[in-house]
This record gives C-alpha cells, sequence and structure tokens, in this order.
C-alpha cells in the first residue's frame, strides 16, 4: 500500500450502507440505516441518493432503498457477474443459437425485473434489452415467472397497491386473473407473453430454482410472432423446460 495513501471516508460509510443493505436481504428505509449504523442523518441521507442517482442503489414506491441495477452491470463485467450468470450463460447461448431467439437471464428486485445477461448474437433482429435494464414486473413474461416463485402471501402483498399498466391490447391489469396465471405458473412452470409487453412479440419463460433465500431468477426467449407459429412456440418451451430443469439440478448440488 503507498505511503501517502489516504482512506476516503465517504466510501467507508456507502460500503457500509451497502452492506447493511445486502445482508438484510430487504429494503431499508432512511432512519432505519441512520439507527443501525449510527451515522449522521446528513451523511446518511446525501449518501443514499447519490447512489440511488447512480444506480448503486434503487429506491421504491414507498421511499424504501435497495440494491440497484448497476451494482449487477458491474458484477459481470468484473467477474463474468455471478455464480449465477457462470452457470446459466451457456444455455442462455444454446437458446439462441438453436431457435434463433433472443435468450435472457432475469432477477426480482422489488417491483421490478433486472436483465443481468442475455444472448442474441444469433438473432438477425435484435430485442433492444441491454444488461442491466429494469422491465416492470407486470410488463411481459419475466415477471409471472418470478412472482411464481413468491409464497401466496408475498404476492399478494405485491399485487395488492400495484399500479399496473395497459401495453396494449392484449395486457391483462385484472389483479385476480393475473393471481390466478401466476399459480398457474407454478403449476406448470412455464409463462407466456402473447404480444401483453410489445405487439408483434412473444415470448416464454421458466423459473429458475437456485436455492438462495431471496434469489429469484428466470430464463426467457423473446422473438417475433411469426417464430413463435405452429408447432415452434413448443419446440422452444420444451427446450427452456429441460434447460431449467438441467440448471435447477446444478444448484440443488451447489449450496
Amino acid at each position: 500500500m503507498p505511503a501517502n495513501y489516504k482512506r476516503v471516508p465517504a466510501i467507508d460509510k456507502s460500503f457500509s450502507i451497502l452492506e447493511l443493505i445486502a445482508h438484510a436481504r430487504r429494503p431499508l428505509g432512511f432512519a432505519e440505516i441512520v439507527r443501525e449504523l449510527g451515522l449522521n442523518k446528513s451523511t446518511v441521507f446525501n449518501i443514499l441518493y447519490t447512489l440511488n442517482d447512480l444506480g448503486v442503489l434503487d429506491k421504491d414506491s414507498t421511499g424504501l432503498f435497495h440494491l440497484g441495477s448497476r451494482l449487477f452491470v458491474l458484477g459481470n463485467a468484473a467477474a463474468k457477474g455471478s455464480e449465477l450468470i457462470q452457470t446459466v450463460h451457456p444455455y442462455l447461448v444454446k437458446i439462441n443459437s438453436e431457435y434463433r431467439v433472443s435468450a435472457f437471464l432475469g432477477i426480482l428486485s422489488g417491483s421490478e425485473v433486472i436483465i443481468i445477461d442475455k444472448a442474441d448474437m444469433a438473432q438477425k433482429v435484435k430485442i433492444s434489452s441491454e444488461i442491466g435494464m429494469k422491465i416492470p414486473l407486470f410488463a411481459g413474461v419475466a415477471g409471472k415467472a418470478l412472482l411464481s416463485q413468491l409464497s401466496d402471501h408475498e404476492l399478494d402483498e405485491i399485487l395488492k397497491d400495484y399500479r399496473f399498466k395497459k401495453y396494449t391490447p392484449k395486457t391483462n391489469t385484472e389483479r385476480r386473473a393475473i393471481k390466478k396465471e401466476i399459480i398457474k405458473v407454478r403449476e406448470t412452470d412455464v409463462a407466456y407473453d402473447m404480444e401483453e409487453y410489445i405487439e408483434g412479440l412473444v415470448a416464454a419463460a421458466v423459473p429458475i430454482k437456485t436455492n438462495r433465500d431471496g434469489l429469484q431468477a428466470t430464463i426467457w426467449a423473446v422473438g417475433l410472432k411469426q417464430e413463435f407459429k405452429n408447432s415452434a412456440l413448443k419446440k422452444i418451451v420444451d427446450f427452456l423446460i429441460n434447460t431449467a430443469d438441467e440448471i435447477n439440478s446444478r444448484f440443488s448440488v451447489i449450496k
């Protein structure tokens, strides 16, 4: 370490906040962070909103802070992300190359889906979704697969206050119908989006069971409507289900 090295207190405090939120495994509020760390209110306030502005922390509709999507982007750049990304990425490439559809890996973060990896090199028409991008939880197929991994109580808590948006004429915004569909995903281990998020695009998703508390993940395939015609959709779904089974079996060993 250089002799003239001088530790920066603000960075120490920033990491203390990040580690506190990470270890809590749930969003935390301003007052709780101040109380737990014993730091000056003004300091915590400024750090929280700086990290929020940078995307390192995200703030939900109730004012609570949770780890932000930029951390996953940085993690991906540093070490190809994580054990999850390292395990799943070859399967995304296989889905993309076999069926010429875009394949994604995402996780649940608060009321959003975060894309943490993708494969679309073999796709002629690329879907404009980048690693680190946040998708509303009830927009498209990924949220259905992620929500299917929550308990009834957790699902009801999210559903009761969520403000649904109609993205296309086929978007479902009725709470009871949405819950019924998510419960069906639990039973079948596959979710569908038939032009519900973006007109002309069809998608299918399967849950990934990581055996990690608080980590819900999913992989999904997206393509143009004509690419999913007739038997093509069934073949892609069967491939996704078999892929999820392989990935899940690997995580059942890695605990």
